[in-house]
Protein backbone atom coordinates (compact mmCIF):
# COMPACT_ATOMS: atom_id res chain seq x y z
CA UNK A 1 0.00 0.00 0.00
CA UNK A 2 1.28 3.41 -0.91
CA UNK A 3 0.28 6.74 0.56
CA UNK A 4 1.63 9.90 -0.72
CA UNK A 5 1.85 13.15 1.23
CA UNK A 6 2.83 16.59 -0.18
CA UNK A 7 6.08 15.54 -0.09
CA UNK A 8 6.29 11.70 1.39
CA UNK A 9 5.70 8.66 0.28
CA UNK A 10 5.21 6.35 2.81
CA UNK A 11 5.42 2.32 1.95
CA UNK A 12 4.54 -0.49 3.73
CA UNK A 13 6.97 -3.76 3.07
CA UNK A 14 5.24 -6.81 2.33
CA UNK A 15 7.90 -9.23 2.22
CA UNK A 16 11.76 -9.89 3.71
CA UNK A 17 14.95 -9.38 1.78
CA UNK A 18 14.33 -6.48 -0.72
CA UNK A 19 17.75 -4.29 -1.18
CA UNK A 20 16.39 -0.69 -0.15
CA UNK A 21 17.25 0.49 -3.35
CA UNK A 22 15.84 -1.78 -5.21
CA UNK A 23 12.47 -2.09 -2.70
CA UNK A 24 12.18 1.99 -3.58
CA UNK A 25 12.46 1.79 -7.18
CA UNK A 26 9.69 -0.76 -7.56
CA UNK A 27 7.40 2.09 -6.50
CA UNK A 28 7.57 4.58 -9.77
CA UNK A 29 11.24 5.98 -8.32
CA UNK A 30 14.32 5.21 -10.39
CA UNK A 31 17.15 3.17 -8.93
CA UNK A 32 19.65 6.20 -9.45
CA UNK A 33 17.02 8.56 -7.94
CA UNK A 34 15.81 5.88 -5.02
CA UNK A 35 19.89 5.56 -4.38
CA UNK A 36 20.23 9.48 -4.15
CA UNK A 37 17.29 9.96 -1.93
CA UNK A 38 18.89 7.33 0.51
CA UNK A 39 22.41 8.50 0.78
CA UNK A 40 20.82 12.42 1.03
CA UNK A 41 19.11 11.33 4.62
CA UNK A 42 15.66 11.50 3.01
CA UNK A 43 14.72 7.66 3.48
CA UNK A 44 13.68 6.49 6.94
CA UNK A 45 12.97 2.72 7.64
CA UNK A 46 10.78 2.60 10.83
CA UNK A 47 11.96 5.68 12.91
CA UNK A 48 15.63 5.14 11.99
CA UNK A 49 17.38 7.43 8.99
CA UNK A 50 19.54 5.03 6.75
CA UNK A 51 21.50 6.14 4.29
CA UNK A 52 23.00 2.79 3.28
CA UNK A 53 21.13 1.40 -0.42
CA UNK A 54 22.05 -1.91 0.69
CA UNK A 55 20.46 -2.23 3.84
CA UNK A 56 17.72 -5.32 3.72
CA UNK A 57 14.04 -4.37 4.69
CA UNK A 58 11.93 -6.52 6.61
CA UNK A 59 8.15 -7.77 6.35
CA UNK A 60 6.47 -4.99 8.19
CA UNK A 61 8.44 -2.53 8.32
CA UNK A 62 7.34 1.30 7.18
CA UNK A 63 9.55 3.06 4.49
CA UNK A 64 8.99 6.40 4.55
CA UNK A 65 10.71 8.78 1.75
CA UNK A 66 10.90 12.88 1.82
CA UNK A 67 10.94 13.67 -1.85
CA UNK A 68 12.37 16.99 -1.73
CA UNK A 69 10.60 20.10 -3.91
CA UNK A 70 12.05 19.82 -7.69
CA UNK A 71 14.34 22.42 -8.54
CA UNK A 72 12.47 23.95 -11.69
CA UNK A 73 14.93 23.81 -14.81
CA UNK A 74 14.99 27.12 -16.87
CA UNK A 75 16.20 26.37 -20.65
CA UNK A 76 17.94 29.49 -21.76
CA UNK A 77 19.60 29.76 -24.96
CA UNK A 78 23.26 29.18 -25.96
CA UNK A 79 25.06 29.64 -29.02
CA UNK A 80 25.60 26.46 -30.37
CA UNK A 81 25.54 25.69 -33.87
CA UNK A 82 23.30 23.87 -35.35
CA UNK A 83 22.41 22.45 -38.84
CA UNK A 84 19.19 24.05 -39.72
CA UNK A 85 17.63 21.64 -43.00
CA UNK A 86 14.88 23.97 -43.48
CA UNK A 87 13.19 27.24 -41.77
CA UNK A 88 10.12 28.91 -41.87
CA UNK A 89 7.71 30.95 -39.65
CA UNK A 90 5.86 27.59 -38.33
CA UNK A 91 8.63 25.15 -38.13
CA UNK A 92 12.40 24.10 -38.22
CA UNK A 93 13.87 20.81 -39.27
CA UNK A 94 17.14 20.37 -38.23
CA UNK A 95 19.53 17.49 -38.47
CA UNK A 96 20.52 16.41 -34.38
CA UNK A 97 23.73 15.10 -34.15
CA UNK A 98 24.69 11.97 -32.29
CA UNK A 99 25.70 12.93 -28.09
CA UNK A 100 23.38 16.19 -28.11
CA UNK A 101 20.37 15.51 -26.03
CA UNK A 102 17.44 17.00 -27.16
CA UNK A 103 16.07 18.83 -23.97
CA UNK A 104 17.27 19.57 -20.80
CA UNK A 105 16.66 17.14 -17.85
CA UNK A 106 18.26 16.80 -14.76
CA UNK A 107 21.68 15.59 -15.17
CA UNK A 108 21.23 17.49 -18.44
CA UNK A 109 20.79 21.33 -17.79
CA UNK A 110 22.01 22.76 -20.55
CA UNK A 111 23.99 22.39 -24.44
CA UNK A 112 20.87 20.85 -25.87
CA UNK A 113 19.25 20.67 -29.02
CA UNK A 114 16.46 23.13 -26.90
CA UNK A 115 18.91 25.13 -25.47
CA UNK A 116 20.55 25.61 -29.34
CA UNK A 117 17.13 26.49 -30.61
CA UNK A 118 16.61 29.03 -28.10
CA UNK A 119 19.24 31.01 -29.06
CA UNK A 120 18.45 30.44 -32.93
CA UNK A 121 15.21 31.74 -33.13
CA UNK A 122 15.38 34.28 -30.29
CA UNK A 123 13.17 31.89 -27.85
CA UNK A 124 10.13 32.51 -30.63
CA UNK A 125 9.03 27.98 -30.21
CA UNK A 126 6.19 26.88 -29.09
CA UNK A 127 4.75 26.94 -25.77
CA UNK A 128 2.75 23.51 -25.67
CA UNK A 129 5.67 21.63 -23.89
CA UNK A 130 6.59 24.34 -21.55
CA UNK A 131 9.93 26.19 -20.70
CA UNK A 132 11.85 22.55 -20.49
CA UNK A 133 10.74 21.55 -24.01
CA UNK A 134 9.71 24.53 -26.15
CA UNK A 135 8.81 23.58 -29.75
CA UNK A 136 9.64 20.14 -29.28
CA UNK A 137 7.04 18.06 -31.24
CA UNK A 138 8.55 14.52 -30.99
CA UNK A 139 12.37 13.32 -29.83
CA UNK A 140 15.22 11.30 -30.74
CA UNK A 141 17.81 9.56 -28.12
CA UNK A 142 20.96 11.23 -27.10
CA UNK A 143 22.92 8.71 -29.30
CA UNK A 144 20.37 8.88 -32.28
CA UNK A 145 21.36 11.20 -34.91
CA UNK A 146 19.52 12.46 -37.48
CA UNK A 147 16.38 14.92 -38.30
CA UNK A 148 13.78 16.76 -35.98
CA UNK A 149 11.18 18.51 -36.44
CA UNK A 150 10.48 21.40 -34.01
CA UNK A 151 7.43 23.70 -33.91
CA UNK A 152 7.95 27.91 -33.93
CA UNK A 153 3.94 28.32 -32.99
CA UNK A 154 1.27 26.44 -31.06
CA UNK A 155 -0.96 26.40 -33.99
CA UNK A 156 1.84 24.34 -36.08
CA UNK A 157 2.43 22.18 -33.04
CA UNK A 158 -1.11 20.99 -32.49
CA UNK A 159 -1.23 20.53 -36.31
CA UNK A 160 2.21 18.27 -36.41
CA UNK A 161 1.24 16.32 -33.20
CA UNK A 162 -2.21 15.31 -34.77
CA UNK A 163 -0.62 13.94 -37.69
CA UNK A 164 2.28 11.86 -35.51
CA UNK A 165 -1.20 10.52 -33.39
CA UNK A 166 -2.47 9.26 -36.43
CA UNK A 167 0.53 8.32 -37.53
CA UNK A 168 0.62 9.47 -40.75
CA UNK A 169 4.36 11.20 -40.59
CA UNK A 170 7.05 9.41 -42.33
CA UNK A 171 9.87 8.34 -40.79
CA UNK A 172 12.38 6.61 -41.98
CA UNK A 173 16.03 5.46 -39.97
CA UNK A 174 18.89 3.95 -40.89
CA UNK A 175 20.68 1.55 -38.33
CA UNK A 176 23.86 -1.35 -38.07
CA UNK A 177 22.23 -4.19 -36.60
CA UNK A 178 23.86 -7.53 -35.41
CA UNK A 179 23.38 -10.73 -36.94
CA UNK A 180 22.25 -11.20 -40.63
CA UNK A 181 18.86 -11.57 -41.98
CA UNK A 182 17.17 -14.84 -43.97
CA UNK A 183 14.40 -12.40 -45.33
CA UNK A 184 15.32 -9.07 -46.89
CA UNK A 185 11.84 -7.44 -45.26
CA UNK A 186 10.46 -8.00 -42.31
CA UNK A 187 7.97 -6.13 -39.40
CA UNK A 188 8.10 -6.54 -36.51
CA UNK A 189 4.54 -5.59 -34.98
CA UNK A 190 4.77 -6.25 -31.06
CA UNK A 191 3.43 -3.74 -28.18
CA UNK A 192 6.08 -1.67 -26.08
CA UNK A 193 5.53 -0.23 -22.58
CA UNK A 194 8.20 0.18 -19.19
CA UNK A 195 10.13 -2.48 -18.33
CA UNK A 196 8.39 -4.16 -15.12
CA UNK A 197 11.68 -4.66 -13.64
CA UNK A 198 13.17 -1.80 -15.03
CA UNK A 199 11.79 1.29 -15.37
CA UNK A 200 13.90 3.22 -17.38
CA UNK A 201 13.97 0.49 -20.44
CA UNK A 202 11.34 -0.01 -22.49
CA UNK A 203 9.95 -4.04 -23.41
CA UNK A 204 7.77 -5.87 -25.36
CA UNK A 205 4.72 -6.64 -23.47
CA UNK A 206 2.31 -9.42 -24.60
CA UNK A 207 0.73 -9.92 -21.16
CA UNK A 208 -2.36 -7.61 -20.47
CA UNK A 209 -1.27 -7.47 -16.61
CA UNK A 210 1.02 -4.69 -17.70
CA UNK A 211 0.60 -1.28 -19.88
CA UNK A 212 1.54 -1.03 -22.94
CA UNK A 213 0.87 0.77 -26.66
CA UNK A 214 0.84 -1.20 -30.18
CA UNK A 215 4.03 -0.48 -31.75
CA UNK A 216 5.07 -1.59 -35.52
CA UNK A 217 8.63 -1.28 -37.20
CA UNK A 218 9.03 -2.19 -41.09
CA UNK A 219 12.50 -2.97 -42.30
CA UNK A 220 14.85 -3.63 -44.85
CA UNK A 221 17.91 -5.39 -45.05
CA UNK A 222 20.23 -3.29 -47.70
CA UNK A 223 23.43 -5.21 -47.46
CA UNK A 224 24.97 -7.97 -44.90
CA UNK A 225 28.80 -8.83 -44.05
CA UNK A 226 30.94 -10.77 -41.11
CA UNK A 227 27.47 -11.12 -38.75
CA UNK A 228 26.32 -7.15 -39.23
CA UNK A 229 23.49 -5.97 -41.14
CA UNK A 230 22.96 -2.33 -42.89
CA UNK A 231 19.27 -1.41 -42.66
CA UNK A 232 16.85 0.78 -43.54
CA UNK A 233 13.65 1.00 -41.38
CA UNK A 234 10.57 2.50 -41.52
CA UNK A 235 8.23 3.86 -38.53
CA UNK A 236 4.56 3.58 -38.19
CA UNK A 237 4.16 4.27 -34.57
CA UNK A 238 6.78 6.29 -32.31
CA UNK A 239 7.24 4.81 -29.11
CA UNK A 240 9.97 5.41 -27.17
CA UNK A 241 13.17 3.20 -27.79
CA UNK A 242 10.99 1.97 -30.37
CA UNK A 243 13.55 0.61 -32.94
CA UNK A 244 16.08 -0.26 -30.44
CA UNK A 245 13.48 -2.50 -28.48
CA UNK A 246 11.97 -4.36 -31.34
CA UNK A 247 15.26 -5.57 -33.39
CA UNK A 248 16.67 -6.53 -29.78
CA UNK A 249 13.43 -8.69 -29.22
CA UNK A 250 14.16 -10.10 -32.62
CA UNK A 251 17.51 -10.79 -32.02
CA UNK A 252 19.40 -8.06 -33.44
CA UNK A 253 20.22 -5.51 -31.58
CA UNK A 254 21.22 -2.35 -33.03
CA UNK A 255 25.15 -1.84 -33.18
CA UNK A 256 26.98 -0.15 -30.49
CA UNK A 257 23.46 -0.02 -27.94
CA UNK A 258 24.31 -0.38 -24.60
CA UNK A 259 21.13 -0.97 -23.15
CA UNK A 260 19.32 -3.56 -24.93
CA UNK A 261 22.33 -4.83 -26.91
CA UNK A 262 26.61 -4.89 -26.21
CA UNK A 263 28.14 -1.51 -26.18
CA UNK A 264 31.20 -1.06 -29.01
CA UNK A 265 34.08 1.02 -28.65
CA UNK A 266 33.59 1.57 -32.53
CA UNK A 267 30.58 3.66 -31.76
CA UNK A 268 29.85 5.27 -28.96
CA UNK A 269 26.21 4.17 -28.82
CA UNK A 270 23.85 2.73 -31.18
CA UNK A 271 24.70 3.40 -34.19
CA UNK A 272 21.23 5.17 -35.67
CA UNK A 273 20.55 7.80 -38.14
CA UNK A 274 16.81 9.10 -38.43
CA UNK A 275 17.46 9.78 -42.39
CA UNK A 276 14.27 11.06 -43.24
CA UNK A 277 11.50 13.11 -42.18
CA UNK A 278 8.01 13.99 -43.71
CA UNK A 279 4.69 15.72 -43.34
CA UNK A 280 2.08 17.65 -43.71
CA UNK A 281 2.64 21.62 -43.71
CA UNK A 282 0.80 23.08 -40.88
CA UNK A 283 -0.65 26.22 -42.39
CA UNK A 284 0.26 25.59 -46.16
CA UNK A 285 -1.20 21.64 -46.49
CA UNK A 286 1.69 21.06 -48.58
CA UNK A 287 3.17 17.38 -47.80
CA UNK A 288 7.23 17.96 -47.39
CA UNK A 289 9.81 15.51 -47.24
CA UNK A 290 13.01 15.74 -45.86
CA UNK A 291 16.31 13.65 -46.25
CA UNK A 292 19.83 13.61 -44.92
CA UNK A 293 23.50 12.21 -45.65
CA UNK A 294 24.55 9.83 -43.29
CA UNK A 295 26.71 11.48 -40.97
CA UNK A 296 30.83 10.45 -41.34
CA UNK A 297 30.37 8.40 -37.62
CA UNK A 298 27.95 5.99 -39.08
CA UNK A 299 30.02 6.22 -42.37
CA UNK A 300 33.11 4.55 -40.38
CA UNK A 301 31.18 1.68 -38.90
CA UNK A 302 30.08 1.19 -42.61
CA UNK A 303 33.07 0.68 -43.70
CA UNK A 304 35.14 -1.10 -41.03
CA UNK A 305 32.50 -3.68 -40.76
CA UNK A 306 32.58 -4.05 -44.64
CA UNK A 307 28.64 -3.29 -45.33
CA UNK A 308 29.73 -0.44 -47.80
CA UNK A 309 32.82 -0.24 -50.26
CA UNK A 310 35.35 2.20 -49.03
Amino acid sequence: MITVGNEKLIIFAESDGYRLDKFISNHDISRSQAVKLIESGNVTVGETIVTDKNHSVKTGETVTIIIPEAIPLDARPQDIPIEIVFEDDDLIVVNKPKGMVVHPAPGNPDNTLVNALLFHVKGRLSNINGVIRPGIVHRIDKNTSGLLIVAKTDDAHKKLAEQIKEHSFTREYLAVCVGGFKETNGVVDAPLGRNPKDRKKMSVIKDKIHASRPAKTEYEVLSSSGGYSYLRLKLFTGRTHQIRVHMASIGHPVFGDDVYGKPDKLCDGQCLHAAKIGFIHPKTGEYMEFETNLPDYFKNVLEKLKLINE
